[in-house]
């Protein structure tokens, strides 16, 4: 096994004009400590959106709103905040980002009102969107980006349980502040990156409106497919004449002319909607076949899915080295034997190993292909398509429960 060095492709924003090249040094806990909370928004709900609809006097269906917006926000927040960090700097960016989430932190916390805490979660949906963009920028080498990835995948295994020990000692509404986590990892940020002045083009307002409403169609697409996929054509029409008039724009020609760059996305799409959609159809599997309560099932998926954020460090760093072809054909592979497992196996230990299949091979890919997403674009341009990448790998997150629950119909 290789050790990768740090000369390693990994995402940065250096090369962009007029900017200071990026923090050196930084210790890499620090940008996985910025990225990783981001998880509690994804996960941590699941288990106390129950206590939520009981307070409010409200259906379960109705507060799922909460997590829709979180969902929504980072997927909208990711190439947004990826454009902000590429046209002012990362330390502007980071600044914006860390209001956004201690303004929706303060009020999901203390308004226990339906639309408040539907726009505090959005808040911190774009807060942490960016958090994690710019923390996949800062990463120096392959295993730097490893532990980034990681800890997105750790504490999505641990989120529910957190969420819920939380909600217990405090209340639900502080279970839902735990992106604010993220905030203790800002100054350390900051003060190992130099400011960066902006550039002088101006910012492409309608290459980003476009491509909002592209994404905002995308996530709609599982819930409403027909009206959604129109504007979903639409937008993808529209977008695609605004890059060729404009090709340095919100969305660079570079990017998304970059076979690798379009490769390694779609294939982070492909292991993300397999992973989130493993973990919303076990606990039906094992309920199913094996009469498993769910508290049972709760605490025994933690382990595959610790297991998955865990091991994905090593593996990242692992290949490091390995050509595009090998990662492009390897992490499906581990995600395809996962799928296998899980439509033939009875015993809930093979649905676990099932689980922990798909979740190594989505964390992994995530690093693994970020990486040489990165590389394989114009240093200034790497900025924003690490937004673009996660963008994809987030839609994937919202594509494969939507699945699930139709295979489960």
């Amino acid at each position: 096994m290789s050790r990768p060095s740090s000369s390693s492709p990994a995402p940065s924003t250096a090369g962009r004009a007029g900017a200071a090249p990026p923090g050196r040094g930084i210790p890499a806990a620090w940008p996985a400590l910025l990225a990783g909370p981001l998880s509690f928004g994804i996960a941590g709900p699941s288990l106390i959106l129950p206590d939520a609809a009981r307070d409010l006097g409200l259906a379960l269906g109705a507060v799922t709103w909460i997590v829709t917006a979180f969902g929504w926000a980072v997927a909208i927040g990711t190439p947004l905040t990826a454009g902000l960090q590429n046209h002012q700097g990362a330390r502007r960016a980071l600044s914006a980002c860390a209001a956004l989430v201690a303004l929706g932190a303060v009020l999901v916390a203390a308004v226990p009102s339906l639309p408040v805490l539907v726009l505090g979660s959005a808040a911190q949906g774009l807060g942490t969107a960016g958090f994690t963009t710019i923390a996949m920028s800062l990463a120096r080498s392959a295993r730097s980006l490893g532990l980034v990835t990681s800890s997105l995948a750790t504490v999505g295994a641990c989120a529910p349980l957190v969420a819920d020990l939380v909600a217990e000692a405090l209340s639900w509404r502080v279970a839902l502040a735990l992106p604010a986590l993220s905030l203790l990892a800002v100054p350390a940020v900051l003060r190992h990156r130099p400011a960066e002045p902006a550039p002088a083009a101006s910012f492409d307002s309608r290459g980003a409106v476009l491509l909002t409403a592209l994404v905002t169609a995308l996530v709609f697409v599982p819930h409403s497919w027909p009206v959604a996929g129109a504007c979903v054509l639409a937008a993808c029409g529209l977008l695609g004449l605004h890059v060729r008039a404009r090709p340095d724009g919100f969305v660079p020609a570079s990017v998304v002319r970059a076979p690798v760059f379009l490769l390694m996305s779609g294939l982070a799409f492909l292991l993300a909607a397999v992973n989130f959609g493993m973990i919303y159809l076990l606990p039906a599997l094992l309920a199913g076949r094996a009469g498993w309560s769910g508290g049972a099932v709760g605490a025994a998926m933690l382990w595959p899915l610790l297991f998955g954020g865990l091991a994905s460090y090593g593996v990242v760093a692992a290949t490091a080295k390995a050509p595009v072809q090998a990662v492009a054909v390897l992490f499906p592979a581990v995600a395809a034997a996962g799928v296998a497992l899980a439509a033939a196996g009875v015993p809930p230990v093979v649905l676990l190993a099932a689980q922990a299949l798909t979740s190594l091979a989505a964390a992994s890919g995530q690093g693994a292909f970020a990486a040489r997403a990165a590389a394989a674009v114009p240093g200034g341009a790497r900025a924003t398509a690490m937004g673009q990448f996660n963008l994809c790998y987030l839609l994937g997150a919202a594509f494969g429960p939507a699945i699930a629950a139709a295979l489960t119909v």
